[in-house]
């Protein structure tokens, strides 16, 4: 077979493979701003049972990979980084099925619906599923929230003159 053979809309296999290292690179790069506003946000000590920590936690998660990809995009105009939502997107499915998948028992979430279930561990801060233990809001909301924000950063960021 033909390294070189090429594939849907013209790519060579080789393109279609840089295409998929820059996607798993800025999927890690939007993972990495995530991590840099947890680890700011636990350098901190917020009380875990407050309400504004959360909140502002999950706006940082959105805010700052959406600047980080600007501004990765500015300077590398790789229209590949606009395309980070799709893990985003593909994070959520997964950890939505987690969750439907759980056992439900005594507890906060005991006659939850599937609806009900992923509401409350993916948005409701205050009164959660208990699911995850807990760690709903970090695996189901900030990741995807902060890839989704590196993509809309680096639409932003690629010149398109």
């Amino acid at each position: 077979m033909n390294g070189y053979q090429d594939i849907s809309q013209g790519k060579s296999v080789g393109d279609l493979g840089r295409e998929a290292f820059w996607f798993i690179l800025h999927t890690a790069v939007a993972l990495l701003f995530l991590l840099l506003v947890i680890v700011v946000m636990t350098m901190n000590h917020p009380d875990p049972d407050s309400l504004n920590p959360k909140l502002l936690a999950t706006a940082l998660s959105f805010l700052v990979p959406m600047i980080g990809g600007f501004i990765v995009a500015r300077r590398q105009q790789n229209d590949i980084a606009g395309y980070v939502w799709i893990s985003g997107v593909v994070v959520f499915a997964v950890v939505c099925v987690w969750v439907l998948d759980l056992p439900t028992g005594n507890g906060l979430c005991e006659n939850c619906g599937a609806v009900e279930k992923l509401w409350r561990t993916f948005f409701d801060i205050e009164h959660g599923s208990g699911l995850m233990a807990g760690d709903g809001l970090i695996a189901g909301t900030w990741i995807p929230l902060s890839m989704i924000g590196y993509a809309i950063g680096a639409r932003f960021g690629l010149n398109n003159d």
